[in-house]
């Protein structure tokens, strides 16, 4: 039997020009699908008897956002390294709590990291999993995801045991016997929930040889690929997609994340290959990255998403990287404007803040055929905001209070493949044990760190 729900009268913003916005509009999902997007659906009266109804008067109903890059692992080390550089960073981090992590940690950081997610209305994520120290390590991500109910795309990563061994020129390539043994056992279909990438370091950081190697197990697998590119100090100076290019590995296939120190020839080769690209607008202005190139990838006519990176350093909510990217990217502009004495002109604008943020990541994370806008068919990805709230009341407009006013306490009601996840604030989910694993998890990593310290 047909399962529906009807979310109504929310002024509705469904990211699809085809399908338009409604000021006073309603949603029809049946099962796990968006059914129809309109003024009046329902019956003639407006009612609907076979349909469960979400009362949805004062709220703004808008697509999930989408987080094209999290190392989801780092749930446990919140806050650790709130003043790191991105040297620091593989210090603090890779060096210091990567090599301790148990699959049991990874278990509760990528569900606690989920259930975040969740809370703040991102219904699909692609988690960067760079910790899989043992073959137990990415069974235990994997099973954190499924047990959240998020949508995500699993990006199986490399160990993290030693910061000489994995991250410069390293010899070690990321286990192909465990990728192809996950992929069998976890991903045999690409239309389910979870899918698969495979999250890569890329030149500078792996010796020739070992990236071919990674980028042929993807291909070889038909999964997508993430990396990491032209940010701070190190990599800005590796031209990682012109050495990409020398090798033919360029490919549609790609993401590329960061992209902060990319040349115009680099722009370039990314654009005519097809690639993507995720920006941390947070992350890379706090920790040194360099300056978002959100306006830099719409130049080329690339489409940027956005993305939250490391929970170690950053909040862990999609409206901090809009307004971090928003905020950014007018900073810059507006300072080469005032160096030629003339007005600002091209700016970004709040309505492109709610795409890169919603429809975009889907298009990133190869998803858009699914996510990333309330299209008719498309799967019930959804998420109401509470604009009756003292921070968004009154609204003028709509794209301008959820991309700059709202906050996750706005955040009332998500939907996930049709199934309610949150409903009136709370997760439906048993948050007290999340909480507990992690925090469990996070007394046995300090305690790690402390006791290596005194031993030293």
């Amino acid at each position: 039997m047909t399962h529906r729900l009807l979310i109504r009268g929310g002024h509705i913003l469904s990211m699809d020009p085809a399908v338009g916005d409604f000021p006073h509009g309603d949603v029809l999902i049946e099962d796990d699908r968006i059914a129809s997007v309109g003024s009046v659906l329902g019956g003639e009266d407006g009612s609907a008897p076979d349909a469960e109804v979400i009362d949805a008067t004062g709220f703004i109903v808008i697509p999930g956002f989408v987080d094209t890059h999290r190392h989801t692992w780092e749930a446990a080390i919140r806050g650790v390294a709130p003043n790191a550089t991105l040297d620091d960073y593989f210090v603090e981090i890779l060096d210091t709590f990567a090599p301790i992590y148990r699959a049991e940690d990874v278990y509760s950081s990528n569900l606690a990291g989920a259930l975040e997610c969740l809370n703040a209305g991102i219904t699909t994520l692609v988690d960067w999993s760079h910790i899989n120290n043992t073959p137990e390590h990415p069974d235990a991500a994997i099973q954190a995801l499924r047990d959240s109910k998020i949508r995500s795309q699993y990006a199986y990563g490399s160990a993290n045991t030693s910061l000489a061994d994995y991250w410069f020129e390293s010899k070690i390539a990321i286990p192909g016997d465990d990728v192809r043994r996950i992929r069998e056992t976890y991903f045999s279909s690409d239309d389910s929930l979870l899918t698969m990438a495979l999250a890569t370091r890329g030149p500078g950081f792996c010796v020739p040889d070992v990236v071919r190697a990674e980028w042929n197990l993807a291909r070889e697998l038909n999964i997508p690929i993430t990396v990491h590119v032209a940010m701070g100090r190190l990599a800005g100076r590796f031209g990682m997609v012109k050495q990409l290019a020398d090798m033919n590995l360029l490919g549609s296939d790609t993401t590329y994340v960061h992209c902060c120190y990319f040349s115009e020839e680099e722009w370039r080769l990314v654009a005519e290959s097809g690639g993507t690209i995720s920006i941390a607008a947070q992350v890379e202005t706090q920790m040194g990255h360099g300056w978002p190139p959100v306006v830099a990838a719409l130049d080329h006519n690339l489409r940027p998403s956005l993305s939250i990176d490391v929970v170690t350093t950053v909040p862990g909510d999609m409206f901090t990287q809009i307004r971090a990217a928003f905020g950014s990217e007018r900073a810059r502009a507006n300072a080469v404007f005032w160096e030629q004495n003339e007005p600002a002109t091209g700016l970004l604008t709040a309505r492109q803040m709610l795409e890169i943020a919603t429809v975009n990541g889907a298009h990133v994370a190869g998803l858009e055929a699914k996510t990333g806008s309330l299209t008719p068919g498309k799967k019930a990805d959804v998420v109401l905001i509470d604009a009756r709230s003292l921070n968004m009341v009154p609204v003028h407009d709509p794209y301008a209070a959820v991309t700059l006013c709202a906050d996750v306490s706005n955040v009332d009601t998500v939907i996930v493949d049709g199934t309610v996840v949150k409903r009136s604030g709370r997760l439906l989910s048993d948050v007290g044990n999340a909480r507990n694993l992690v925090e469990s998890s996070r007394d046995y990593l300090l305690g790690q760190v402390e006791a290596a310290k005194k031993s030293a």
